[in-house]
Formats: structure tokens, sequence, C-alpha cells
């Protein structure tokens, strides 16, 4: 008996050593989740379909149109969220990352988003009543995660620190829940479930949280700005990411592809400074 128990016990050690020879330390991974701004409206564009192999996306959903496979890394080439989705601020988070970095250290996002969906949809415990009230067109995009995005995330987050490292989290939400003032409150639910479900230390990973369209654009949900800057006074290891000078599409709720393209270099540059690294702020 003691012979089997020893035995087990050296199959564990063994299996627990592989698992971290098969982690890469240089591979940073970065979660981002939110609604439509963070999932992507705006078109691509040519400038937008090259990249860098050191920036790399995983795949949240099947995309036969894409030839990708829910669970694999691939190249980060737009779109990054779901199949038919359009330029998001990690697109060029990502990109100006791997720019800044030494070139022995890799990127990896993970993109779970829901256009027009409320903060409440990631609450892993009262998520199924917001479902419930959720127009049809947004229920078509949830059950492309099986129904729960959070779980997604999660699931995929899992399978991600197989091969690296988690990093920090972007969000980028707040249009649906304009002029809530509980939104802060809401977010640290979200964040401290996903610390907790992935073993991570509380508040030991950096949160960057985007502004919305700015006022100085006309943005519609500008309002929100002023909750969204709150955040760090509810979960002290975020950081709010200004949109100032974004340029807006003409519904003035999305950001152009131009937008976006300046609002993922910010999130870029504020992760670098946490991470030691300091770079000039172009724009």
């Amino acid at each position: 008996m003691k012979t089997k128990f020893k035995l087990y016990i050296l199959i564990v050690l063994m299996t627990l050593n592989l698992k971290s020879f098969s982690q890469d330390k240089n591979f940073y991974i970065f979660l981002s989740f939110g609604q439509s701004n963070m999932e992507g409206n705006a078109r691509f564009e040519p400038q937008d379909t090259t990249v860098n192999n050191r920036f790399q996306v995983l795949e949240t959903v099947n995309c036969p149109n894409l030839s990708r496979t829910k669970g694999i890394w691939y190249a980060a080439v737009p779109p990054l969220c779901r199949c038919k989705t359009g330029l998001t601020p990690t697109d060029y988070f990502g990109r100006t990352m791997v720019a800044n970095l030494p070139e022995n250290i890799r990127i990896g996002i993970i993109n779970v988003s829901i256009g027009g969906c409320k903060i409440e949809l990631f609450d892993k415990d009262n998520y199924q009543s917001y479902v419930t009230t959720a127009p049809s067109w947004m229920i078509n995009m949830i059950k492309e995660y099986d129904g729960n995005p959070y779980a997604r995330l999660i699931g995929m987050a899992k399978l991600a620190q197989k091969d690296g490292v988690i990093k920090g989290i972007l969000i980028h939400q707040g249009e649906s829940n304009t002029n809530d003032s509980l939104w802060p409150q809401k977010v640290k639910v979200v964040y401290d479930n996903i610390l907790k479900d992935l073993q991570l230390k509380p508040n030991s990973v950096p949160m960057l949280a985007g502004e919305l369209v700015n006022a100085d654009q006309g943005g519609a949900c500008a309002s929100m700005n002023r909750i969204i800057t709150m955040l760090p006074q509810t979960i002290p290891n975020s950081f709010v990411i200004s949109s100032s000078g974004c340029s807006a599409a003409p519904d003035k709720l999305h950001f152009t592809a131009e937008g976006y393209r300046k609002l993922g270099k910010r999130y870029a540059v504020k992760m670098l400074s946490l991470l030691g690294y300091q770079i000039k702020q172009t724009e």
C-alpha cells in the first residue's frame, strides 16, 4: 500500500513539474472584457491586418470564416473578439506592448465582450437574471459563449495559464450602466471573482478601465466617465485610461478606428509603466 502511495505522489510531482515547465514566464496574458467598444465597432483597415507574431490572441469561439478554433492561439490579426467583430483597443494595446518590450516577451489577449451589455452580465452569481431581460439580438451573441460570457472568459484564462502568466485585466464598459453610481462596486465583484477563480492573490493583478467617448467628442454617455474615474477608490490596483481626443463615430457612442488605435496605445503605455517600462506618451 505504501509503495502505491509513493508511486502516486511521484506521478503528481512529475505532473506538476511538467506543467511548470510548459508555462512561459515571458508570455504575458491579458484578459479583456466589456461591451461594444471592447468588442470592436469600427471596421479594421489594411494597416491593421499585419501584426508581429509575438502578439497573439486566444480564440474564444469557433470561427470557421477565419479558420480559427476555440482555445487555440493565433497571430493577433483582427478581429480579436468574435468572428465578425471590428477593431478594438486591444489591437493597439498588444501592438504597442510588443513594440516596447524585449523581444523574448510575447503578449497574449483573451477578449470576451458583448455589445450593449451591462456589467451585470459578467456577475457570475446573478448573470442569469440579467440574461432573461436581454434583447434577442444580444441573446444570440451570448449564446456564442454557451450562455455565460464570464464562464468562457475564466475557462479560456485557465487554459492560457498553462502557457503564460496573467499580467493584467482590461475593461471597457459602462455605456449601458450610464449614471449607475454602483458601477465601481459591481466591477469590483467581477474583478474579485476573476482573481479568486484563477487562484490569483487579491488585488494582485492591475485592472485598466477605459473612459467612454469623451465630452470633447460629444460623447453620448460622457457623463459616465465621472463614475468610471472613481474605480480606483474601490479597486486599489486599478487605473483609468483617458479617452480625451480619441475620435468618435457619428453615433457618439463608439470610437472610430483611429480612436481605437489611440485608446489602445494609452492602455499599453499605462501597463508598460506598471511593468517598469517607461515610454513617452506620444498622443
